[in-house]
């Protein structure tokens, strides 16, 4: 109870000492060319995950802050961000690996992947012209529903990529490619040979929009130099599409779809080649979206589809029991209900989300478990808050029981 009532209290003073015009991303204009876009971040989170395999519960109070500040000067701009995670109450496990250096390292714990750390989390130098342009430096990159590449945001580090990226819109068409030498992960400054991960990454997009229908293709060539992560060096090519079409006036019918295949590549000593696919459909009407979906990652000769560069937590269940996939691969189906209150007014922004999780193995027929996941979220002032639970249950001794609560404030200016 007490570091519950240290949130609340941390977000209430958030709401007092947030001045109430100030407008997130307004950038200052010093002259008709140049303006500064200061950053300012914050998030307060509690989190408890009680693990049946595991002594003892996690109990992590962390903050998280960025500060920083963005020049644009015309077309070309300079953003430098820094990042620092406080560790209030530090009963957890930061680290799922070794790491016999640190004081984070708590194995009886559970893990709740949020190390105290300082760090530069963005340093980029940019020229772009009506969304083409180059980014280069240390930067933040979310491609597609980042189920390939993503910034990990959930956590409280975030991972971020020393890159060159180009992107160009061309009419219909868009293109996008990245060349990375260095990945930064969200285990820090403390995570000893972890804290990033080295090699020749590729991040390869076009797409055109044909009607309603948005047309991806990718390639995702990973050649890591890490003996830690050499055995994810993987080439995946794929095709992706999306579309939103109105059944009426007030029923929209949301589809996505996509399949890849995955094979070793470079350095890997695994020897497969596996299938990716994905399904989901959604209906909204009146702030109520029903959907549901299904998600493989294929195995073959023993391996599975991975996806190291992934936000993971947007997939596959919020109790992240699936962070890697089984050696039998992974089929996760889903439905979910969520539900935006936009008449409640003396309540601004109000959400909630529930979602069922069937998880199988590709091979083997071994049913896994299922989880239950809720989230409730709404505003006071320019302060986020948001309530989320995961319930894991294992259907047999492969995976164990997993339950975690969230309730975090956040805030930017």
């Amino acid at each position: 109870m007490k570091t519950v009532s240290t949130l609340a209290i941390a977000a209430v003073a958030l709401t007092l000492t947030t001045p109430a015009h100030a407008k997130p991303g307004d950038p200052v204009k010093v002259s008709d060319t140049l303006t500064i876009d200061p950053i300012i971040e914050g998030r307060l989170r509690y989190e408890h995950v009680d693990q049946d395999d595991l002594n003892l519960d996690a109990d992590a109070v962390t903050m998280r802050l960025r500060a920083g500040a963005e020049f644009k000067f015309d077309h070309l701009s300079l953003l430098a961000e820094g990042e620092g995670t406080l560790a209030i109450d530090n009963n957890y496990n930061a680290f799922p690996f070794a790491n016999p250096a640190s004081n984070q390292r708590r194995p009886g714990y559970s893990v709740v992947p949020d190390p105290q750390n300082v760090e530069l989390n963005r340093l980029q130098l940019a020229y772009k012209v009506d969304g083409s342009g180059v980014t280069v430096g240390r930067q933040r990159i979310n491609l597609d529903d980042q189920r390939w590449v993503g910034s990990v945001g959930w956590r409280q580090n975030e991972q971020t990529f020393d890159a060159v990226r180009g992107e160009a819109k061309l009419g219909p068409v868009m293109l996008d490619a990245t060349y990375s030498w260095s990945d930064r992960t969200i285990f820090g400054e403390d995570a000893g040979p972890r804290q990033a991960y080295d090699g020749s990454f590729w991040f390869l997009n076009g797409g055109v929009k044909a009607g309603p229908v948005q047309l991806k293709g990718f390639a995702y060539l990973l050649d890591f130099d890490d003996p830690l992560q050499v055995a994810n060096s993987s080439k995946t090519f794929g095709l992706r599409a999306t579309t939103v079409l109105p059944l009426t006036p007030k029923v929209k019918l949301d589809l996505t779809g996509s399949y890849a295949r995955q094979s070793d590549w470079k350095a890997s000593p695994r020897r497969f080649s596996a299938d990716y696919a994905y399904a989901e459909g959604g209906v909204t009407f009146s702030g109520l979206r029903a959907g549901g979906g299904w998600e493989l990652l294929g195995s073959d000769n023993g391996f599975a589809v991975q996806t190291p560069f992934a936000t993971l937590h947007k997939f596959n269940g919020w109790a992240d029991v699936f962070l890697t996939t089984p050696g039998q691969g992974l089929q996760d189906a889903w439905g979910s209900l969520g539900y935006t209150f936009a008449k409640v007014k003396a309540v601004p922004g109000l959400n909630a989300q529930v979602t069922y999780h069937q998880f199988d193995s590709d091979q083997g027929d071994i049913e896994f478990g299922t989880e239950w996941d809720a989230q409730l979220g709404f505003k006071l002032g320019q302060v986020a808050i948001l309530a989320k639970y995961a319930n894991y249950q294992a259907a047999n001794t492969r995976t164990s029981d997993k339950e975690i609560l969230w309730l975090q404030a956040e805030f930017a200016l």
